[in-house]
């Protein structure tokens, strides 16, 4: 068989089973390329991957509250935790949780990580910028972490990335009634399969290459994707917060 042939062959198979042939690639995400998403940093509790964060200078990762765990550590530079250089990618951190925050169903689940030393910034280390103003209605986003890629699954090694909108926080507010904290903001999870799941929390949700929101929660740690929207906090509500993070 000609080269030229099986690909007609291969564009033609396709065709008949329509776009869902590719559906695994959309709900699993896509691996991150080596030189992108240089912010990302995995936050881990005694040296196993437990949640995702993002540097935002050379002093600080933000993570979700409920990733506070007894030994926690950060690690950045990495795109796979299998290849991690302890010297010079991993940082001990004093923890700086949002002072009201309780649970993820309260709200104010956000966590200022203060990085044992100085990060060095290079072509695999680099801050992002946060996002000062409300987001519009379904913008282009998209949140990446090393967790799970199926409900009930593992963590994944390699960092993976998906695109998600931003959900109307009208509708967000409808689906989960009196359990959306007051400070957050929905995308992905709803009337898709694209999202997050357990072990990307902390991470960003990036729109237009800032940080919009903090990976927060799930409709009942499902990641299926039934009724209801994945939820962030909103990190424009918090920056007056972080500018103060030196009290950390």
């Amino acid at each position: 068989m000609t080269r030229a042939t099986h690909r007609f062959l291969l564009l033609h198979l396709l065709t008949c089973l329509g776009l869902h042939a590719l559906g695994s690639e959309i709900i699993n995400g896509r691996n991150v390329p080596k030189n992108s998403m240089l912010y990302m940093a995995s936050v881990q509790n005694d040296g196993v991957h437990k949640c995702g964060g993002f540097l935002i200078n050379e002093h600080f990762v933000v993570t979700a509250a409920h990733c506070k765990h007894p030994k926690l550590s950060v690690v950045l530079g990495t795109h796979n935790l299998q290849k991690v250089d302890n010297k010079s990618m991993r940082y001990d951190v004093k923890t700086c949780k949002f002072p009201s925050y309780e649970n993820v169903e309260k709200g104010d689940d956000i966590m200022l990580l203060k990085l044992s030393r100085k990060a060095r910034l290079d072509n695999k280390v680099q801050p992002i910028q946060l996002q000062k103003t409300k987001m519009r209605d379904e913008s282009n986003c998209s949140v990446a972490g090393w967790g799970y890629t199926i409900t009930g699954g593992k963590p994944d090694n390699v960092l993976k990335a998906v695109d998600v909108r931003i959900v109307n926080q009208k509708v967000c507010k409808e689906k989960w009634g009196e359990n959306l904290p007051a400070k957050a903001i929905c995308a992905g999870g709803y009337g898709t399969d694209k999202g997050f799941c357990q072990g990307d929390s902390g991470g960003p949700l990036v729109c237009s290459g800032k940080a919009v929101g903090v990976v927060s929660f799930n409709y009942n740690k499902n990641c299926s994707y039934p009724n209801k929207p994945n939820v962030y906090t909103d990190v424009s509500k918090y920056l007056e917060w972080i500018k103060k993070r030196n009290r950390c």
